[in-house]
């Protein structure tokens, strides 16, 4: 599944209109700037998962909305011959990715199989909501949570709260691996309980 920053600007767009929502409310919902909202609607920058997660969530929808159309059954199969990397979303962090199951909404969880080269990453810690699984499927990587880093080679994974700032680096020429991203569900308030009535005044019993 190929997208585009086109694609991707033009369905965030019509989300954000939909609901009738300001470049900069959302904006600051997310917690960066209007401008940079501006450059993704424009088509002038495909940002990194981490800023997908955050607007997505800003707009009450999933992942797979800003990047697909269409909606699919609810078991997806996908084949290995598929998978070419040159099909992949190229992020301006320097990372391609395929989101599995794109097209199928009410997804519990964002399973992502991510292509990073040596010397193509832009350093930049991200955080996200919720919660991150990595598994590396080939090459090796340097992976920072928080203020601990971690070296990475085939069949390594971690788990962790990817509120934490996190970030990679590639060590080999390419790394390849599995990342799984499960978002928290947004606080609801608790419903109001009904004040109970004030006693009226007490009667004085008769002698």
């Amino acid at each position: 599944m190929k997208n585009s920053p086109g694609d991707l600007g033009r369905r965030l767009q019509k989300l954000r209109k939909r609901q009738q929502r300001t470049l900069a409310s959302v904006a600051e919902e997310c917690g960066f700037t209007k401008s940079l909202l501006s450059k993704i609607e424009r088509n002038r920058t495909m940002p990194p998962i981490a800023t997908l997660m955050k607007i997505s969530r800003a707009l009450g929808v999933e992942v797979s909305d800003l990047l697909s159309a269409e909606s699919s059954p609810r078991t997806v199969h996908t084949l290995a011959r598929d998978l070419d990397e040159e099909t992949f979303t190229q992020t301006d962090k320097g990372y391609g990715f395929h989101l599995f199951a794109g097209k199928h909404t009410d997804k519990l969880m964002q399973p992502f199989l991510i292509v990073a080269h040596k010397g193509r990453i832009k350093p930049s810690a991200l955080s996200h909501r919720g919660e991150e699984f990595i598994y590396v499927l080939a090459g090796e990587m340097a992976f920072r949570v928080a203020q601990v880093d971690y070296r990475l080679g085939p069949g390594d994974s971690l788990y962790f709260d990817s509120e934490q700032d996190h970030d990679l680096q590639p060590l080999s020429d390419k790394v390849t691996y599995l990342a799984i991203f499960v978002d928290a569900p947004p606080a609801h308030p608790a419903p109001e309980t009904k004040r109970a009535k004030p006693a009226g005044p007490r009667r004085k019993s008769g002698t």
